[in-house]
């Protein structure tokens, strides 16, 4: 049996943090949701450190033992969503999994070469980079290394420039997803949605630099060749998100009304940061009657704390596509180098029809037809993945 949980590096360690007892509460950075929790247990090992390992593994205790690295560098609730359907996934192959979660924090390098070290040592047969911080960190300091690599709620690989296209593999131990939609093609949805379409205010955190270089520019161009203007909500202070879309919204309506004073042609466009999608309910609040469309279809949800409508990739799909990379990884079916970049498609529409009937939005028959999520008009579930909710 490997030494997986016994031989622990001591630098790692004193980098990691200090010790927490099992019994104490899951580390504020991450959150077990209730459907992983059922199955699996959470056990702290230090503030930046756990484990997740089955609660009962009996039925795949014959198998070769799994060991499986997942690296963040923040607290989110995309990851823990993604967390949650790489343990289900991992569940119904019966994979023998025990899984290490370590929390490298934002730009530090020590902590992060800590936790290469802490997997190499540890004999870890492959490694999650969960976020696009996490991705930016193992493209810099682990391509070419040991151990294999799938990337997880990560921004697009080819326009990060991690791959050159999306025909070729890295040719590395990486193998990358993408959580866009090509820009192209939400232009072509938001286009059938609103043929007249003169502006978008494109919501974006400044610190969210791949937001930017994946989201915002790309859409930057692509409005100039359908002669579309762009307007900036920008929020420089994650910690005071609220406060700054509560000023800067309002004005960028007011550069809309200059050539659409009856907000009949413009929307509000909510890329993928989470200090932004997090402050829906302010975003609502300030939108008047502008249509809130979002990147992220997990900010359209039940109720009235909801986008009216999304165009993305959900942070289920995205993990969904990696875990399948990471099983194929182990059983050696694809080495991760040869995976191109993985592009879930189509892309996963989500459509509250509550929030549309509030500001008068006619949705296009075939948005219907294809969408994966559906709240109805009183704000209910009523189609989730694809399949109808029965009550």
């Amino acid at each position: 049996m490997k030494l997986f949980r016994l031989v622990l590096l001591v630098t790692g360690l004193l980098m990691l943090g200090s010790s927490l007892s099992a019994q104490d509460n899951a580390p504020g950075w991450f959150k077990l949701l209730p459907s992983a929790a059922e199955t699996w247990q959470l056990t702290p090992l230090d503030p930046l450190r756990f484990t997740l390992e089955m609660i009962d593994n009996s039925a795949v205790a014959d198998q070769p033992e799994q060991h499986i690295l997942l690296m963040f560098t923040r607290a989110s609730s995309s990851y823990d969503k993604a967390v949650a359907k790489i343990l289900e996934l991992f569940e119904a192959r019966h994979l023998n999994a025990h899984f290490t979660v370590i929390n490298i924090e934002l730009n530090n390098v020590e902590q992060g070469q800590a936790a290469l070290d802490f997997a190499e040592a540890n004999d870890v047969d492959l490694i999650f980079s969960i976020g696009s911080d996490t991705t930016d960190f193992i493209f810099n300091h682990y391509q070419n290394g040991t151990i294999p690599v799938v990337t997880v709620t990560s921004k697009d690989p080819v326009l990060m420039g991690y791959l050159k296209d999306y025909t070729t593999g890295s040719g590395t131990n990486i193998a990358y997803t993408s959580l866009n939609v090509p820009i192209e093609l939400q232009m072509v949805y938001l286009k059938q949605l609103m043929p007249d379409l003169q502006n978008i205010a494109v919501m974006y955190a400044d610190s969210n630099s791949s937001s930017k270089q994946t989201q915002v520019e790309p859409l930057r161009e692509i409005a100039r060749d359908y002669n579309i203007n762009v307007v900036d909500v920008v929020v420089y202070d994650d910690s005071q998100a609220a406060e700054e879309l509560a000023t800067a919204m309002p004005e960028a309506i007011k550069q809309m009304e200059r050539t659409d004073p009856r907000h009949e042609s413009s929307i509000f466009w909510i890329t993928g940061s989470t200090s932004v999608f997090n402050e829906i309910a302010t975003i609502n609040d300030h939108a008047d009657d502008i249509p809130v469309l979002s990147a992220a279809p997990d900010v359209v949800a039940e109720g009235n704390d909801s986008a009216v409508l999304s165009i993305g990739v959900t942070f289920e799909s995205n993990a969904h596509l990696a875990a399948l990379y990471a099983l194929d990884i182990l059983d050696g079916t694809t080495a991760p180098g040869d995976f191109v970049a993985g592009v879930v498609s189509p892309p996963d529409i989500a459509i509250n029809f509550m929030k549309a009937a509030q500001i008068g939005l006619r949705i296009p028959f075939n948005f219907f037809e294809s969408a994966s999520f559906i709240y109805d008009y009183d704000g209910h579930l009523v189609r989730e993945a694809g399949q109808s909710i029965t009550n």
